[in-house]
């Protein structure tokens, strides 16, 4: 059982812990909210639908040495074949239990600090998981930086190099060379791709002033990302400073911040409700004296195209061993 906010004594006589309080809550800094509108959602999905949808799509023919024909020859014909990939719902939530004292002596409303407190704390859990669909092991390309302007490239889901330098310019070069001429991943906007870095992986790029800023390339109308930097390599950078959700030191000495960049359809989003704040007032009985808010909701992130594959691979993660 999870520990109840109650108003303590701090006397028998009964003098109050809180003898004067200033009429407004002070606000603890809140992480923002930033991986999550970059997962897409599966909109054939809902209730009373399983717990799982699956994803079919046709897989690539090959490109045949030519398509020329001569006049005695009928026209050869390709196999058509499908692959898929599934997502499975899972819940999520977490809450505050106080007490109907507290409440009814406190000038301050436990009940509005506990939903504050907890939405912050949803959209961080909700950013976490997203992040984690993006760097599991259901991504399978990773790119690891061994020099200032290469490294290795890991094509089973899991690094197996250490790190020895920090993100640079020529690295976001191979990356997206990578991405549009060897696995040919469609761009996530227009001509762009995305990457989404901890702090440090981009100090790097700000230290050499090697990133585009945002009037070099966004025209009239253009959305402006949440802790978008600037472009780098046709790669729109966006600052993650959430280190749960990306590590700002892997690698040698911590050298190294995590990061993904990815184009359009990387990771799908399922969703039954998505989580929600709710309040009960007779929380556990006891004819009212115990409340509690929480949230809760039932969503799931995962890779869409969970392989290494020539225009299916949609996922490269910078990391380490």
């Amino acid at each position: 059982m999870g520990k109840t906010f109650t108003w303590a004594l701090d006397a028998e006589t009964g003098v109050y812990k809180s003898h004067a309080l200033s009429g407004e809550l002070l606000k603890l800094a809140a992480l923002q909210f930033k991986i999550v509108p970059f997962t897409k959602k599966i909109t054939k999905f809902g209730k009373k639908m399983g717990d799982t949808i699956t994803m079919p799509y046709y897989k690539p023919v090959a490109e045949p040495t030519t398509a020329e024909l001569t006049e005695d020859i009928r026209i050869p014909i390709d196999q058509l074949t499908m692959g898929h990939y599934a997502i499975t719902i899972k819940e999520w939530g977490r809450g505050a239990e106080y007490t109907s004292l507290a409440e009814d002596l406190s000038m301050l409303s436990p009940n509005d600090g506990a939903q504050k407190v907890l939405k912050d704390q949803m959209n961080l859990c909700m950013d976490k998981a997203a992040a984690e669909a993006f760097t599991g092991t259901n991504a399978k390309i990773c790119f690891i930086p061994t020099s200032l302007t290469g490294g290795t490239m890991d094509t089973d889901g899991t690094p197996s190099t250490t790190a020895l330098c920090n993100l640079t310019k020529d690295h976001l070069g191979v990356i997206r060379d990578y991405l549009a001429n060897d696995i040919h991943t469609p761009a996530y906007d227009g001509d762009h791709y995305i990457g989404l870095f901890a702090t440090k992986a981009l100090r790097g790029l700000k230290n050499d002033r090697v990133i585009q800023a945002f009037h070099q390339y966004l025209q009239k109308g253009d959305l402006l990302y949440k802790s978008e930097v600037g472009m780098v390599e046709s790669i729109r950078l966006v600052e993650i400073n959430h280190e749960s959700a990306f590590s700002n030191g892997v690698g040698s000495g911590s050298v190294l911040g995590e990061g993904v960049v990815f184009g359009e359809d990387a990771v799908g989003r399922i969703e039954i409700e998505y989580p929600e704040l709710r309040a009960q007032p007779n929380f556990q009985g006891d004819f009212g004296r115990r409340k509690a808010v929480a949230w809760y909701g039932k969503v799931a992130f995962d890779v869409m195209f969970q392989s290494a594959t020539d225009r299916e691979c949609r996922i490269i993660k910078v990391g380490s061993l």
